[in-house]
C-alpha cells in the first residue's frame, strides 16, 4: 500500500504553455518501415470499419453536427481541446501536417465512428480510455501498427491485436483525508470502502468515465455478481455521489468526507492550483493486484480505411515523442509511456503499482456497466 503526499520533498509543474519544438524525423522515416504498408500504419485496407457492428456510448448531436475539413488530416479525440490543443498545433508547425478536429468526450467519439463505420471522415482517433479503443479494434476501425511504434510502449500498455497504443497512464487511487483515516484504518482492498465504519463517508464520481471503467475492470475481473454486489454495497453504505472527480477530492480534502475512488492525477492538478502546502489529502495507492488497482490509459489509433495513413502514423509518433510525452507528464501528471521520460514527481512508477493482469481492450462493455450502475440508482 503506497501514499503519496504522504512524506518526502515534491515537484509539481503547471506549465500550460507552448510545448518545446521536436525533430520528427524519426518518427516520419518509421512510417513506412517494417511491419507498416505504404500508408504508414499496416492493414489499412484490409480491415473495414462497419457501421453498427459493435455499440460504445452515445452519439452527441452537437458534436456529430461540428464540420470537419477533409483536406486536412481529420483527428477525432476524446480529450479536451484545452489539453490537446497545445501539442496538435506544435505537430502543425513541426511537420506542416494540417489538423482538422472534432472533440467530444470518448464515448461519444467512439459513438460517431461507429456509426460511420467506413464512411467517417477520421484519420486518427485519440481516446481518453482503453476501453473505446477496444470497441473502435472490435468493429474493425483502427490498423495495424508498426513494430518501430509498437515497441516504444509496454505490451501491457498496447492492443493484442496489435491496433493501437497508450500515450499516458492513468492509475485509480483512493483519496484520503489523513485527519479522518489513520494510518492502521486504511484500506487495503477495494472491498474495505463497504465497512460499515465508512458509512455516509466515501465519494464517487458515477458519471465519470473513470468510475465506469473502474466498474467494468470489477466486471471483467471477478464477473458480474461481484460488481453488482460493490455497487450495492456503496449505495447500503450511504456512499456520497459528486458530479467530478476533482469535487470528490475536494470534498475530501475538506473533510466532508474520509475517502474518495478517483484517479491519481487530481491532487497533482489541486496541488497545482490550491499549493502543495494547503493540500489535506493523499493518494493511497493499493497493491492487491485487483480493480482497485487499474492503470487505465490514455491512447491512440490510426483509423483502417484512411488514405492518409502515412501523416496520421507521423501524428501517432509525435505524440510517443519525448515532448511529447514531457507535456503529458508535466501539465495533465499522468505515466509516460515511452521510456527516457519521467513520472510526475513523487508518484511511484508503474513497475510498483500492482496493477491487475487484465487485457485493457477487455473494458470496451460500456453498456453493460451502465447498466449495472444504473440499477444500483447511482445514476
Amino acid at each position: 500500500m503506497l501514499s503519496v503526499f504522504g512524506s518526502g520533498p515534491r515537484r509539481f509543474t503547471a506549465t500550460r504553455g507552448a510545448v518545446a519544438g521536436v525533430v520528427l524525423l524519426a518518427a516520419l522515416s518509421a512510417c513506412g518501415e517494417s511491419g507498416a504498408g505504404a500508408d504508414g500504419a499496416g492493414d489499412n485496407d484490409a480491415q473495414a470499419c462497419t457501421a453498427g457492428e459493435v455499440s460504445y456510448g452515445e452519439v452527441d448531436e452537437e458534436v456529430a453536427a461540428a464540420e470537419v475539413d477533409e483536406e486536412a488530416l481529420v483527428v477525432y479525440s476524446g480529450r479536451s481541446e484545452d489539453l490537446v490543443a497545445p501539442l496538435l498545433d506544435q505537430f502543425t508547425e513541426e511537420t506542416g501536417i494540417e489538423l482538422s478536429v472534432r472533440y467530444g468526450n470518448t464515448a461519444a467519439m467512439t459513438a460517431q465512428l461507429l456509426e460511420e463505420g467506413d464512411q467517417s471522415a477520421a484519420d486518427f482517433f485519440l481516446s481518453q480510455d482503453a476501453g473505446a479503443l477496444g470497441a473502435l479494434a472490435n468493429a474493425g476501425c483502427l490498423a495495424t501498427l508498426p513494430e518501430e511504434t509498437l515497441e516504444q510502449v509496454a505490451q501491457t500498455y498496447r492492443a493484442e491485436d496489435d491496433t493501437w497504443v497508450a500515450l499516458t497512464g492513468r492509475a485509480r487511487v483512493i483519496a484520503v483525508n489523513p485527519d479522518l483515516v489513520v494510518e492502521e484504518d486504511r484500506p487495503t482492498s477495494i472491498d474495505d470502502v463497504l465497512d460499515e465504519r465508512w458509512s455516509g463517508q466515501v465519494g464517487i464520481a458515477p458519471t465519470n468515465a473513470s468510475f465506469q471503467s473502474f466498474i467494468t475492470a470489477i466486471r471483467v475481473l471477478d464477473g458480474e455478481d461481484a460488481a453488482r454486489d460493490f455497487l450495492d454495497g456503496l449505495v447500503a453504505n450511504d456512499v456520497q455521489s459528486y458530479e467530478g472527480n476533482g469535487d470528490v477530492l475536494a470534498a475530501v480534502d475538506a473533510g466532508e468526507i474520509s475517502m474518495g475512488l478517483i484517479n491519481h492525477y487530481y491532487l497533482y492538478e489541486l496541488a497545482a492550483e490550491a499549493g502543495r502546502e494547503s493540500i489535506v489529502a493523499e493518494n493511497l495507492f493499493l497493491d492487491d493486484g485487483g480493480a482497485g488497482s487499474l492503470i487505465n490509459i490514455s491512447g491512440a489509433g490510426v483509423v483502417s480505411g484512411t488514405d492518409r495513413g502515412d501523416d496520421a502514423q507521423a501524428l501517432l509518433d509525435f505524440m510517443l515523442s519525448e515532448t511529447a510525452q514531457n507535456y503529458f507528464a508535466e501539465n495533465t501528471y499522468e505515466y509516460p509511456m515511452i521510456e527516457g521520460v519521467d513520472p510526475p514527481a513523487g508518484l511511484p512508477t508503474l513497475e510498483e503499482l500492482d496493477a491487475p493482469d487484465l487485457d485493457l481492450s477487455d473494458l470496451d462493455s460500456l453498456g453493460e456497466t451502465l447498466e449495472l450502475i444504473n440499477e444500483a440508482g447511482l445514476t
